[in-house]
């Protein structure tokens, strides 16, 4: 399984750390040439030299999805058409709502759900040109199903992702493009340990059925299959990997 993966090539979006890096160090194992996109040059150029470091094809290119001119220019330098696109540039930030300011929701939506538009047009423009087949796998979250207290841009992006994702895998089924969501729950990552290692993470964590946090590696299995030829007839799918998070009452 996966083996189809060897040699084809991949888009990662946000790859200059988190699970971005993890989701590119993923694919490049698998034989996957990866280019890895961020706005963080120095982080990404370090990014790059740990997948070669560990035997992977990486190449590095700086991208503000949310601006379709650096999308073009970035594309451009990559130089050729991707057989999968990983769109997991996201931006969160935690505000009440009637304090949230225009410039802090636009923040949010620009990056999170106009980012993965621009990105996956643009990418899927290559596909299409090129006659092959793609996958595109948007990276939402489990705060697209359901909500939680001072997120509601965040949520709201996420919201959009979901439903972006089922209306571009409607329209472009035809071309052979499939386009999923992967909907993590709640992933421990250097970013976040902190937090879930305080007395209102470890509250947070009691409320999930499985009473822990996921490891990126518990996504692998899911990237993978929405990668890869193993989920050729699956499109406008969502996957939730959450420790049975979203099925907790309320």
């Amino acid at each position: 399984m996966f083996q189809d993966l060897k040699g084809k090539t991949a888009l990662v979006t946000g790859a200059s750390g988190g699970l971005g890096l993890y989701f590119a160090g993923l694919l490049a194992r698998h034989g996957v040439s990866v280019t890895l996109a961020a706005r963080r040059k120095q982080a990404l150029a370090e990014a790059v030299e740990k997948i070669r470091a560990a035997g992977g094809s990486a190449l590095a290119v700086e991208m503000d999805v949310a601006d379709s001119a650096s999308v073009a220019a970035a594309l451009a330098q990559a130089g050729t058409p991707f057989d999968i696109l990983v769109n997991n540039a996201g931006v969160s930030g935690t505000s009440p709502a009637l304090d949230l300011d225009e410039a802090g929701w636009d923040r949010v939506i620009d990056t999170n759900l106009k980012g993965a538009f621009v990105v996956g047009q643009a990418v899927a423009h290559g596909m299409q040109a090129s006659g092959s087949s793609g996958a595109i796998v948007n990276i939402a979250s489990i705060l697209g199903h359901r909500v939680a207290g001072n997120v509601s841009a965040y949520a709201a992006s996420k919201a959009g992702v979901i439903q972006l994702t089922k209306a571009l895998a409607l329209e472009w089924a035809r071309y052979g493009i499939r386009v999923n969501a992967l909907c993590p729950g709640y992933i421990e990552t250097d970013i976040n340990r902190d937090f879930f290692a305080s007395e209102a993470g470890l509250q947070l964590v009691k409320r999930i059925p499985q009473r822990r946090l996921g490891w990126p590696d518990e996504l692998a299995g899911a990237l993978l299959l929405l990668a890869s030829d193993a989920g050729s007839y699956i499109t406008g799918s969502t996957i939730e990997v959450d420790g049975g998070h979203l099925v907790s009452s309320l």
